[in-house]
């Protein structure tokens, strides 16, 4: 029995929605990870006396790009689900697609957490601690490059 090609692009389309929403979620994740401990940064600063590094910033929004390759991801999944590809194939990418971002996303907050506390601190290493967020962020480029080879 043949799959309509209608359920196999429906089928997809949630693939597809889950890569961005799991991606999502690790950002939502790791940016609130990021976020607290710059705003704890931050006052420790104001409690000494001493000016607040703006540069917190960065590692609170550094997680926001996974979000982003989620968003690509699901365009990867829409063409390749027009364009025939098999659904159990798509709901995979995905799922695990999503997850591999998201989780990335998590991670990278998480650093920058620990490089909030310790820029807030220490004043010195905001090129070191962005380094360090920049391997995590290769992770997500990997998955998002790779999937998108194998849905082609």
């Amino acid at each position: 029995m043949a799959v309509d090609p209608k359920t196999i692009i429906s089928i997809g389309k949630l693939g597809a929605v889950a890569a961005l929403v799991m991606s999502a979620m690790g950002s939502c994740l790791g940016t609130g990870a990021a976020a607290s401990a710059a705003i704890g940064g931050w006052k420790k600063c104001y409690a000494q006396n001493k000016s607040a590094p703006f540069m917190l910033v960065a590692f609170v929004g550094a997680p926001l790009s996974q979000t982003i390759y989620g968003m690509i991801l699901m365009g990867n999944i829409m063409k390749a689900a027009v364009s025939g590809v098999s659904f159990p194939a798509l709901l995979g990418a995905g799922f695990m697609g999503g997850f591999a971002l998201g989780l990335s996303a998590w991670m990278q907050g998480r650093a920058g957490a620990g490089a909030s506390d310790a820029l807030a601190e220490t004043g010195q290493g905001f090129g070191n601690y962005l380094m360090a967020l920049g391997v995590i962020e290769t992770v997500a480029l990997f998955v998002l490059v790779f999937i998108g080879k194998t849905l082609s």
